[in-house]
């Protein structure tokens, strides 16, 4: 049922903010909003109910953040949106604490959203929004049956599913992407099944197909990368996700922003230790112990140039980077666990051309997340989990979500109302403002100063 909006509130006042969709970071800044009553926003969601990410949830997977790095604790621990008052609220935080997770099951985490969204106020579901125009001083929403004006937009649809091109034409139910795996895998009859992608949802996809093989003749996984990595979850190279590195990475040119996000791409994007010892430990299992016919191929430094139909099934022409070899992969089922893509929505499509793009074709973002655009700087566009190129790894991840939203709200306000500045930093990233000056370090080196 859509929900119509066509009574203006008092004085014929627009919202303050409106929001674009309704995950995790939207909801994050719904839950911050709550504490800053003096600015009048609603969030919209076309779906009819929260669900996080429901096609990957299968049995076992984990979360690759702290639960403290929840919607709110690390700007505003007093919330009652807490994932510990979750725990409170539902009567078990000590059974929790006893169950002492080296990682807390996603499918915990996504109660815990499901839980806050069913909460918080300003949400509005089953509202699908139709096209934004900007008129005049504010943004107008329309929906099939009604419109909203706001100030301020924030959008927060998350990334979409990224189909490389040559499986675009083959979707189905027997090429899909990881977003549906637990319900397409459950029904997934096939004898050779290639998965596409060694990052951790590629480990989740080969980890539930290794837990009911029985099906399964072959079974290959294909990684670009070198070998099949872990995330680097140590606590030096975790400082990526901290304020202060955002801070330091802001003043770094486009160049030394992207030599930056390469080199720490493992402590997003890699693979959890347990799904690395459960996928060896399986097949060390079925090779050795339950003398599986299985025939499992795990192949790194791969990737795929061509894919085609062959009679039922698929041929993969694939490059192996290590040799520089091609090879012929045959399948009858191919997942693809090939991330995700930031993307502006489809209502924001008559701004489109006022919105500027940066060469990865992501909105173009300022310091304080909001979209450069021709329109006038008293109506701001805001973007959640878009700012990957521009802000650093950690933006498209859980992480700094809080810390983001106490960025946003700050900005609506024009004022420090959370203290969102960052903490002292165990590493210093940034050449220190008062840093020695050339001459100086010519001089040090000359007087032996700054000699080992």
């Amino acid at each position: 049922m859509t929900v119509a909006f066509t009574r203006r509130d008092a004085l014929n006042e627009p919202l303050d903010l409106a929001g674009i969709g309704i995950g995790p970071s939207n909801l994050s800044l719904a839950c911050l909003l709550e504490s800053v009553p003096e600015v009048r926003s609603r969030f919209f969601e076309r779906r009819g109910a929260f669900d996080w990410h429901p096609g990957m949830m299968m049995p076992g997977v984990e979360l690759q953040s702290s639960f403290l790095k929840d919607l709110v604790t690390p700007v505003l621990p007093t919330s009652r949106w807490s994932f510990v008052s979750y725990l409170v609220a539902h009567k078990r935080l000590y059974a929790f604490l006893n169950a002492n997770y080296e990682a807390v099951p996603r499918q915990e985490f996504a109660r815990y959203l499901a839980w806050v969204a069913n909460g918080v106020d300003g949400l509005r579901y089953a509202t699908d929004i139709r096209d934004v125009e900007h008129r005049d001083d504010r943004f107008v929403l329309r929906f099939d049956d009604g419109q909203e004006e706001a100030k301020n937009l924030v959008v927060g649809t998350g990334a979409s599913p990224l189909v490389p091109d040559w499986a675009k034409p083959f979707l189905g139910p027997d090429c899909f992407h990881n977003s549906e795996a637990k319900s397409r895998l459950k029904d997934l009859r096939a004898a050779r099944i290639v998965v596409v992608g060694g990052g951790q949802s590629g480990g989740e996809v080969v980890e539930a197909l290794l837990g009911n093989p029985d099906a399964m003749k072959e079974l290959t996984w294909i990684s670009r990368r070198h070998n099949f990595e872990p995330i680097n979850d140590t606590p030096f190279s975790n400082q990526v996700f901290s304020p202060e590195y955002v801070q330091a990475y802001l003043k770094l040119s486009g160049e030394q922003k992207q030599a930056a996000l390469k080199n720490s791409i493992l402590t997003s994007d890699g693979l959890s230790i347990s799904t690395i010892h459960s996928i060896y430990r399986r097949l060390y299992a079925l090779r050795y112990l339950d003398q599986s016919t299985l025939n499992a191929s795990l192949s790194p430094n791969r990737d795929v140039i061509q894919m085609e139909r062959n009679g039922n099934a698929y041929r993969l022409i694939v490059r192996n980077h290590f040799d520089g070899g091609i090879e012929v992969l045959h399948a009858d089922a191919v997942v693809l666990a090939t991330g995700y893509r930031f993307r502006l929505p489809d209502a924001l499509g008559s701004l489109g051309e006022r919105i500027s793009l940066d060469r990865n074709g992501y909105p173009t973002l300022n310091d304080d997340y909001t979209m450069q655009w021709t329109g006038p700087r008293s109506n701001r566009l805001f973007a959640q989990n878009a700012g990957r190129y521009s802000h650093g790894i950690a933006d498209s991840q859980l992480s700094l979500m809080a810390w983001r939203s106490a960025k946003i709200v700050n900005t609506l306000l024009g004022r420090q109302h959370f203290d969102a500045e960052p903490d002292n930093a165990q590493l210093v990233w940034a050449t220190e403002a008062a840093s020695t000056t050339p001459h100086q370090l010519r001089a040090g080196y000359s007087d032996g100063l700054l000699s080992s």
